[in-house]
């Protein structure tokens, strides 16, 4: 199947994240020249099987693994130089070559150690019951620092580094006051001990430094297929998510616009990656959780723990409520529906339809995530498959069982499937060009 005819595309979750757009990203591709991550940090995991071969990534689109794309990080993330370096070395000790086709928007904040100490110490001394459940790596915090513009440093800020050192020192002066004062945390930090060391983060940075901004739509003009990889899922979006149980970044298609500087009016396509079932990790709602046998049962067979913290997912039966909530500010042409292979066992298989709360039934996704907690699932059940799908290359070769139920989730969301993952690797997936 020729993806080129797609246009320019953007891959977003529909779930709370975790639903394989590594994988599809990968699979796309083959016909796309260009990959941007607009919004994020290294606190995305994003895992894909080459050749039997796993590659786990945190900070670098997912598109270093091919070698005709570009690889280019915009400026609504947020970098933790670190990470990404340490991301770099590791690859090109695999063998994966990263030179000309890895760029690194100017625009970019960068994450600091404060912001890692303050993410864990805010985390600390939250109430029982108001966890967030963050990743630690200080992405919260370095958003926060973004948009209260004081004391935020972006990429182009270390390029200039007298300009870079005082504006350090007066940022650190503050941070180590801060975490003093309301966590009476000791432990200090030295400006110039991190100014050293980001310095030469910099240096070793330097080559893929530059404007994105600019550089995209120049390569719009060239023509240039631009493929958009969002990181994280929609549910966990900071406008239209499960408030306060979200990410610090419009992880929906809008992050395209104001992550990576390209009006959406350049989008043909946006392909919503949803899981056959529902997972999510740290803290939040999720209705069909089941912490039972059968919850166990599709973690250990959806191989199901965190790529970025290990930590093992929550799981649950598939949520239409909420993925048909996602798809109505996503605006999915297309779903790709992985992990479809996990189910394969299950006599019978649970689609929560509507919710039901204070005694009534509600088919709306609510805004208010105190409701949401309330929720209990209403389900519809469909009939189960035994066979085991991972060699599965066509829609044919799918038991009726499993195609039906690829078909209500279609019908339930308003989108037609035109890709299915029967596995982890890039050949164990069903392309289906009409969609289905």
């Amino acid at each position: 199947m020729d993806f080129r005819g797609l246009g320019n595309t953007c891959v977003i979750g529909l779930q709370w994240g975790d639903e394989g757009k590594g994988k599809v990203v990968d699979l796309l591709l083959a016909d796309f020249d260009v990959v941007v991550r607009y919004c994020g940090g290294a606190n995305a995991g994003h895992t894909i099987v080459v050749g039997g071969e796993k590659f786990a990534l945190h900070q670098l689109p997912s598109g270093v693994l091919r070698p005709n794309a570009l690889n280019v990080i915009a400026g609504g993330t947020v970098i933790d130089p670190a990470v990404l370096l340490g991301e770099i070395a590791a690859l090109r000790q695999r063998g994966v070559p990263l030179g000309d086709n890895l760029r690194i928007s100017d625009r970019a904040h960068v994450v600091f150690p404060y912001h890692r100490r303050e993410d864990v110490l805010a985390e600390r001394a939250a109430r029982a019951g108001e966890k967030l459940g963050t990743t630690a790596r200080g992405i919260g915090p370095c958003y926060a620092d973004k948009y209260g513009r004081h004391w935020a440093i972006r990429v182009c800020d270390l390029l200039a580094p007298d300009r870079f050192r005082a504006r350090l020192a007066a940022v650190v002066a503050h941070k180590n006051a801060y975490l003093r004062g309301v966590f009476e945390e000791r432990e200090t930090f030295d400006a110039a001990r991190l100014a050293d060391e980001y310095l030469a983060f910099a240096e070793q940075l330097r080559p893929f430094i530059c404007n994105t901004t600019t550089l995209l739509h120049r390569l719009l003009r060239e023509g240039r297929q631009m493929l958009f990889e969002g990181a994280q899922g929609s549910l966990l979006d900071v406008d239209h998510g499960t408030y306060p149980y979200v990410t610090s970044s419009n992880s929906g298609g809008g992050g395209v616009a104001s992550g990576a500087g390209v009006p959406l009016a350049a989008l043909r396509s946006v392909i919503g990656v949803i899981k056959a079932y529902t997972t999510r990790v740290g803290a939040g709602p999720l209705p069909t959780e089941l912490n039972d046998a059968t919850g166990d049962r599709i973690r250990e067979r959806g191989r199901e723990f965190g790529t970025t913290t290990g930590r093992p997912r929550r799981c649950g039966w598939f949520d239409a409520v909420a993925a048909s909530y996602a798809a109505l500010f996503t605006g999915p042409t297309g779903l790709a529906l992985l992990h479809l292979d996990t189910l394969s066992g299950f006599e019978e298989l649970r689609v929560c339809v509507a919710y039901r709360i204070g005694g009534q039934i509600v088919n709306e996704f609510p805004s208010d995530t105190y409701l949401l907690e309330q929720a209990e699932p209403v389900y519809e059940s469909l009939p189960g498959w035994s066979e085991e799908l991972g060699d599965c290359r066509r829609w044919e070769d799918l038991p009726a069982a499993a195609r039906a139920y690829v078909r209500f989730l279609a019908d339930r969301i308003g989108a037609p499937v035109r890709l299915i993952g029967v596995g982890p690797a890039r050949e164990q997936t069903i392309l289906v060009a009409d969609g289905v």
